[in-house]
Order: C-alpha cells, then structure tokens, then sequence
C-alpha cells in the first residue's frame, strides 16, 4: 500500500467513488475485479486526469477497493461500538504554518483545532467528528495512534490516512481486535493532502 509516486483523486466525480463501491461488493462475491476496474479507469479517463499509466491506476484502484472492502467486513462490529475515536491527518491542515491556529499538544500528542478555518478540510472533519461525539486527534503521524488507543480505551476507531500510514494502521486494530472505518486520502504527498468529506461523513 506504500507508494512511490503522488496522485490526485479530488477532480474526479464522486460517481466514480460510488462505482468503486459497487465494485468492492462484486468482489466480495470473487467476481474478476481487473477488468471492471480497467474499465472504470477508462471510462473516468483517470490516465488523463492524474498523468499517471493505467497500471498504476488500477494499483491505486485496488487499494481503494480493499479500504472498502474491510469497511463492510468491519461495519457491524463498529456500529455496535460506542466510545470512538477519530484520526486525522495533520497534512490536509488548510495550512501548515503559523497561519494554523491549532495548537499542539505533545503530551498526546495531537494538534487541538480551533476551527479557525470554515474551509480547512481537517477542521471540518473535526466537526463532524466532535459533533458524533468521537474524540478526535489530529495526528502528525501513525505512530502516535498506539498510545492514544491504550489510554482512551476506545471501542471503534475511525482513520484518515495515505497507504503508506493506512496498511500498519489496520493490523494495528487487528492486534487489538478493535473494529474500524478507514477512510483514504485521495490525494497524497506530505502537504495539502485531500479526502472525501462525503465519504468520511458516510462512514462516521
């Protein structure tokens, strides 16, 4: 799930989201996915979108369709949860300077967002979560999820991240036998990433 290239999803039709949907659930059944899913690239031009080769979107594709998939296999258990927490990633802050009002707690740690910014992504998904009653930590990184987990003795655990921070992120809940939603960023790098609100409004 780690990748060695960028791309960006957040131009790209959120028919295109719902098609993957529906593809993760052919696949639950062992329906072929390749050519379903080269056929949604196609369809959605995502090589002319992205800049990136088909083979590489159909990588990506099926990462996105295995967050799905483990979101179905996980929704029962996670439903059933009632102490939640809500992990955000610091690098889809609207800014990653000064000009970001949020202060950081190190001895969570977690930046404590001020909704300084009615247009921040991060903000937003802040007060969606806050608004569900999760307790939400804005994380520099996944590293710092285990300790946060222990001392919140939290029951259901939803994550924002890119592959990279995502594939330890899930066997980590694994290892705790904790129920999660997992919510990819749909456009990576270390700044200014992006996800899917909607998508992220869905799953909480």
């Amino acid at each position: 799930m780690p990748y060695d290239f960028n791309f960006d999803l957040s131009g790209i039709p959120r028919q295109f989201f719902r098609e993957l949907s529906r593809v993760a659930e052919e696949r639950q059944l062992h329906k072929r996915f390749g050519l379903r899913a080269r056929d949604i690239a196609e369809r959605f031009k995502l090589s002319d979108a992205t800049g990136l080769d088909v083979e590489t979107i159909l990588f990506l594709m099926e990462d996105l369709v295995d967050v799905q998939i483990q979101n179905m296999n996980q929704k029962e258990r996670f439903v059933a949860t009632k102490k939640r927490a809500l992990f955000l990633p610091h690098c889809a802050r609207k800014h990653m300077d000064g000009s970001c009002k949020a202060s950081f707690d190190a001895g969570v740690p977690t930046y404590r967002c001020t909704h300084c910014s009615e247009d921040c992504l991060v903000g937003q998904a802040a007060k969606l979560g806050e608004e569900k009653d999760y307790s939400v930590f804005i994380v520099p990184g996944g590293s710092c999820i285990p300790g946060i987990i222990k001392r919140g003795s939290f029951e259901g655990i939803v994550g924002v991240a890119c592959g990279m921070e995502m594939r330890p992120a899930l066997q980590m809940i694994q290892k705790y036998n904790l129920p999660g939603q997992a919510v990819l960023l749909i456009k990576n790098g270390c700044a200014n990433t992006v996800f899917s609100i909607h998508f992220l409004e869905a799953v909480l």
